[in-house]
């Protein structure tokens, strides 16, 4: 099924080995250096280690974290809560004045719908009402007439 494997001998090639050339240095101007004391010279420290060897350094001071400002008496949390509270109450205060002052207005106006019916009743009254005796145009004095046998006797 699969075919016979058959050695072969390697390959021989001609290698060519290249050699990097160097590139002539970089010209660089260094840097001026300037010294700077330090504020507080630092103190030296020497260690021993186990295997007798002597080591030589500056001691580090370790970094302190910045302080933690002070919790105040009262969380946040809290406060938040009590705001909240106060400015539920405002709403509802000033909700409760608006439905109030809603209501007033609403029986003043039943009250002004009242009086104007009242004296447009009354002047309706008084026109009804009132002699009608005109003292302007013709009077005409109707007597007593008497109808007998359908004949009129005046």
């Amino acid at each position: 099924m699969f075919p016979d494997h058959t050695h072969r001998p390697p390959v021989q090639r001609a290698i060519e080995v290249h050699q990097p050339t160097p590139l002539a240095p970089a010209v660089t101007v260094p840097a001026p250096v300037v010294h700077v004391q330090p504020g507080t010279v630092p103190a030296v420290a020497s260690i021993v280690l186990p295997d007798g060897r002597v080591v030589t350094g500056y001691t580090i001071e370790p970094t302190r974290p910045e302080p933690v400002a002070a919790k105040p008496a009262v969380s946040g949390t809290a406060v938040n809560l009590a705001l909240g509270g106060v400015g539920f109450l405002a709403v509802c205060s000033g909700l409760l004045m608006l439905t109030t002052f809603i209501t007033a207005l609403t029986a003043l106006v039943h009250q002004l719908i009242v009086l104007a019916a009242v004296i447009f009743g009354g002047w309706l009254g008084v026109q009804v009402f009132k002699p009608h005796g005109s003292k302007s145009g013709t009077t005409v004095n109707i007597r007593k007439a008497i109808f007998k046998r359908n004949h009129f006797h005046g």
